[in-house]
């Protein structure tokens, strides 16, 4: 049984049209209907003098992925400690009391050294493209993105997922915002398929290293 409960820990593989990535459909965009008969209606007006830029619900924005992220740790520790502890044997009128020729001194000590170093390098890039559409706009104007690509390759699949926070004024001309400009970021890059298994621990080996493996 504990085996068949770690099988069912793995996680299972995503798949597309995510309906949290999905864009916005057109049946959420439709412009209100009239209410009179007047000629301008509120949310049907064309911005004759905007720039093109994203600043509606449904719009989109092509986020340009430029991570880049390095870290190092280096740890050294070294400790030391030596007892030592020395028993005379005691005198009666100025004789050392003996056991059978033996004072009865005694002399004990002990030392305990530990020296440890550990190091950790790590370093991630990602370049890339990916187009979201805008599924919210906040009250100052701050605008949640979301979307995803999948692509089909012969060995499975890869996919790209983003959401975040975007302001307008860090969207460009050409409707490209730069993925370090998203605040509270969620980008995920992974794949499915046979390559993409080969490079994933099994469950097994993952046991034989975790925490609740007592040896």
């Amino acid at each position: 049984m504990s085996i068949l409960g770690l099988v069912g820990c793995v996680n299972k593989a995503p798949k597309p049209d995510n309906p949290y990535y999905a864009p916005i459909q057109p049946a959420q965009m439709q412009q209100p209907k009239p209410v009179d008969g007047a000629i301008y209606q509120a949310g049907a007006g064309m911005d004759l003098y905007g720039d093109g830029r994203a600043s509606r619900i449904g719009d989109i924005i092509t986020v340009v992925l430029t991570e880049r992220t390095q870290s190092s740790k280096s740890s050294s520790v070294e400790t030391d400690k030596s007892t030592s502890v020395a028993i005379q044997a005691p005198t009666v009128l100025g004789q050392e009391l003996s056991v059978l020729g033996n004072p009865l001194s005694a002399s004990m000590g002990s030392n305990s050294d530990f020296a440890g170093e550990g190091s950790a390098d790590m370093s991630n890039s990602l370049d890339g493209n990916i187009t979201v559409t805008v599924h919210q706009i906040l009250p100052n104007g701050t605008m949640l993105v979301r979307g995803e690509k999948w692509l089909t390759l012969n060995q499975g699949d890869e996919y790209i997922r983003v959401s975040g926070l975007v302001r307008p004024q860090d969207i460009g001309p050409d409707n490209t915002v730069e993925s370090t400009r998203l605040a509270d970021a969620r980008i995920t890059y992974s794949g499915t398929g046979a390559t993409h298994d080969s490079n994933v621990m099994g469950w097994l080996a993952r046991f034989f290293i975790s925490p609740l493996w007592p040896f």
